[in-house]
């Protein structure tokens, strides 16, 4: 097993040092990944809120009860939208079924 120590890493996005720990190298070894990180902890939240912000919410009309509702997707053509409680119920009364065989 190699022996890890501290390193110094420069930030490709913001251009500061950050340390790359040998507790964080050891991860990486035990994981394979093949590359050390390339930015700063700071930048790598701010990435990250970036490509995962906010999800877009479509309007859709529910295929079971006819109500307008919101979804956390773009729903399929040909495929049913259910509002919430339609959803639950639905769900509940598949997982009483799958129980009941």
């Amino acid at each position: 097993m190699p022996d890890f120590t501290d390193r110094i890493l420069k930030c490709t996005d913001c251009g500061a040092e950050f340390v790359f720990t040998a507790g964080e190298q050891h991860f990486f070894h035990d994981k394979n990944f093949q590359n050390e990180p390339k930015r700063c902890k700071a930048c790598k939240t701010k990435k990250g809120h970036s490509r995962g912000g906010p999800k877009a919410e479509t309007v859709a009309v529910c295929s079971q009860c006819g109500r307008s509702t919101t979804v956390p997707f773009r729903p399929t053509q040909g495929r049913p939208v259910y509002c919430r409680e339609c959803f639950l119920a639905r769900r509940g009364t598949a997982a009483a079924g799958a129980a009941g065989e």
